[in-house]
């Protein structure tokens, strides 16, 4: 596993732009997907998007399409996500997960991840 820490959210207002960040410690983080999913009050936790252990392939959830990108910095320990022409319904709590490519669910989804991080809160204003 990887421990994860996000950073960079915060209230912006509708059609804005935030940089999602997520820090990751441990010398395998190149080794794992990883990926961001959501979670708004009163509603299930939903897939954003997720990148593989090499950058080479990018998943997105339908309704973050063409706004959202997801990309990585091994040399970093990073991922990142950049969030642009966000909507009210983009409010939510964000995590960021790591994950062993080795196993059988997919990348978009939930059990793919084993490692999350605690969160940081988006608010969009309309």
């Amino acid at each position: 596993q990887v421990q994860l820490v996000e950073s960079g959210g915060g209230l912006v207002q509708a059609g804005g732009s935030l940089r999602l960040s997520c820090a990751a410690s441990g010398r395998t983080f190149s080794n794992y997907d990883m990926g961001w999913f959501r979670q708004a009050p009163g509603k299930e936790r939903e897939f954003v998007a997720a990148i593989s252990w090499s950058g080479r392939s990018t998943y997105y959830g339908d309704s973050v399409k063409g706004r959202f990108t997801i990309s990585r910095d091994n040399a970093k320990n990073a991922v990142y996500l950049q969030m642009n022409s966000l909507k009210p319904e983009d409010t939510a709590v964000y995590y960021c997960a790591g994950g062993w490519p080795g196993t059988p669910s997919l990348p978009t989804e939930a059990a793919h991840f084993d490692s999350w991080g605690a969160g940081t809160q988006v608010t969009v204003s309309s």
